[in-house]
């Protein structure tokens, strides 16, 4: 995992395409998924659900994606609890958690290597819980905590409501593009 900060220490800068369509991603954008939890072995297709949301993601947005990486860690409870508690000083679990990189200064070298987004981290059991208490698939929650992380790394948050609206519009968009349901529909009946 990479040198971070926590993504509530950043402000939202980047904005969506006005246009109705993905942009096309850059070849250069890398994402690593890491399991270390043996929890992730009854889901098997968890690292390729969360490529897809996150390259999804990743066309969908202006944000400068080109040339960079990122490294999301499938963790359980007990691994995402200990983050939280050390990074957050929340002693408890969560569903995902994202921590920026620190961005050198400095104009880029066309020879430095990509640039770290930051890292992800989702916890087995939080997903699957919250997935079966909202009575939505599995992948679909997961791939909509992929697409949250992934926008909290290019600067999305939402601590204000206004945040939170613009924030929530770009994830129904992506996952629409993956074919999942607005993931907030009941919160708004």
């Amino acid at each position: 995992m990479s040198k971070t900060v926590p993504d509530s220490a950043t402000g939202a800068n980047s904005r969506r395409k006005q246009n109705s369509g993905p942009m096309a991603l850059s070849a250069a954008f890398l994402s690593d998924v890491l399991v270390v939890a043996d929890c992730w072995k009854a889901e098997p297709d968890a690292e390729a659900v969360v490529h897809r949301a996150i390259a999804t993601a990743a066309e969908f947005v202006t944000a400068d994606v080109g040339e960079t990486e990122l490294a999301v860690m499938l963790t359980d409870d007990a691994g995402i609890r200990a983050l939280n508690r050390n990074w957050r000083g929340i002693d408890k679990p969560t569903n995902v958690l994202s921590f920026q990189a620190l961005q050198p200064s400095g104009p880029r070298d066309p020879e430095d290597p990509p640039r770290m987004l930051g890292d992800i981290a989702i916890a087995c059991e939080t997903t699957r819980r919250e997935a079966d208490e909202e009575q939505k698939p599995f992948g679909h929650h997961l791939s909509h905590l992929a697409v949250h992380g992934f926008l909290h790394l290019i600067g999305y948050d939402h601590e204000k409501d206004e945040d939170a609206e613009t924030m929530e519009e770009l994830e129904r968009e992506i996952l629409s593009q993956l074919g999942i349901p607005d993931p907030y529909a009941e919160q708004m009946d």
